[in-house]
């Protein structure tokens, strides 16, 4: 038995047009190589799409593959991950299911889990993922017996971070625990935390290939690049082949700008980029410059890389020099806005506290980023008195 594991695949979530054009021709791959490889199925472990109702033109192209692995006999299974599930239960999963382009797997029905049976004889299920990690609730009152008595090969799928594997950097999201996932399984085809990993433990083989293609800047400058597991059967052990997918080069620049003005930090740029034509380049500057970082003229670099396929900048640990150092005392951390909103006497005080209040606010699972702009830009126009 041959099959293949994927996840994340977060089609159409980039905002750069050129970067979201990479999510769909790395999905476009990966069916390729399933095809060619001549897998029996593909899990797909939620965030399919990185929203519940993506463009037409995803669309389009998705169902053109999905229905190219129908024609080669490939059967597609799914679970709804926290960006493609919605909460009123209508996603356009729904309507690929109707179609027959593939199946979810979560068959839930008063806590008890029905599997579904791929004709290799594998025997499948798993848990949705949902927003704010409300799964966890799933897991715990899961009721086992059942899946765990049934005899075969059998594979469960979930979109949840796993507290006793989580990786240092993640671990401040809200994951299930271990203990609460179903015994006696020969594989755990897991999603929602991009990072590429697997070990075997007393239960079976648990695996999560990371994102299909990296979501953001941040995971594009230490991943580089998605891809997803081939797995594949011999007498009940499983051997991954992790296939990693390259549609175009992706280059990191590191510049240390301490003491240097904008003017100098874009001539050290253009001095030492060479050879990125049709790669993505990603800028990662770092260090206190003179002035301040508004000030670096980022059009100029662009202008002399044109033929980049995509530059992206990485700015989060470059600050001025023109903030002053505020001498404050800071008993409670509930305080410390108010305590710097104090320090400056020529400022509206209230006015900054709405401000702070408008733009404190985050983007939900599932929002559009254009949706949520426009909610925070009119409400902060609104605050100001400028419509």
């Amino acid at each position: 038995m041959k099959f293949a594991h994927l996840a994340d695949c977060h089609i159409g979530g980039w905002r750069e047009d050129n970067i979201k054009e990479l999510t769909i021709q790395t999905f476009e791959k990966a069916v390729e190589i399933c095809i060619e490889e001549n897998v029996n199925f593909i899990l797909i472990s939620g965030d399919l799409f990185d929203n519940p109702m993506p463009s037409i033109d995803i669309l389009k192209r998705t169902t053109t593959e999905l229905k190219k692995l129908k024609d080669n006999n490939i059967s597609v299974y799914i679970i709804h991950g926290s960006h493609d599930y919605s909460v009123s239960g209508k996603t356009i999963l729904d309507v690929f299911e109707k179609a027959g382009l593939l199946e979810n797997v979560c068959k839930l029905n008063n806590n008890n889990l029905r599997f579904t049976e791929d004709k290799s004889g594998a025997k499948i299920t798993g848990l949705i993922g949902k927003r704010n990690s409300l799964e966890v609730e799933d897991f715990k009152n899961l009721n086992m017996i059942d899946i765990e008595d049934e005899k075969g090969f059998k594979i469960f799928m979930f979109h949840t971070g796993i507290e006793e594997f989580k990786p240092q950097n993640l671990k401040e999201i809200k994951s299930t625990s271990l203990e609460l996932f179903p015994k006696n399984f020969n594989y755990y085809a897991g999603g929602h935390i991009h990072y590429i990993f697997n070990t075997s433990f007393s239960n079976g083989l648990l695996a999560y290939p990371g994102p299909l293609y990296p979501s953001n800047t941040k995971e594009l400058e230490h991943l580089k690049y998605g891809g997803f597991y081939i797995c594949e059967t011999d007498e009940n052990n499983i051997k991954l082949n992790y296939k990693q997918i390259k549609i175009k080069e992706v280059l990191l620049y590191n510049f240390r700008v301490d003491n240097k003005t904008s003017e100098e930090i874009v001539n050290l740029i253009l001095e030492n980029l060479s050879n990125v034509e049709d790669k993505i380049v990603i800028l990662k500057i770092e260090g206190k410059m003179k002035g301040q970082p508004s000030q670096i003229d980022f059009s100029k670099i662009y202008e002399n890389f044109s033929k980049t396929y995509s530059i992206l900048k990485i700015t989060t640990n470059l600050e001025g020099d023109q903030f002053k150092e505020l001498d404050i005392n800071i008993e409670n951390e509930k305080d410390i806005e108010s305590l710097i909103i104090n320090e400056y006497k020529d400022i509206d005080n209230e006015l900054m506290k709405q401000l702070i209040r408008v733009l404190d606010k985050e983007k939900d699972e599932g929002e559009r980023v254009s949706d949520f702009e426009s909610a925070i830009i009119k409400e902060a126009t609104k605050t100001l008195e400028l419509e």
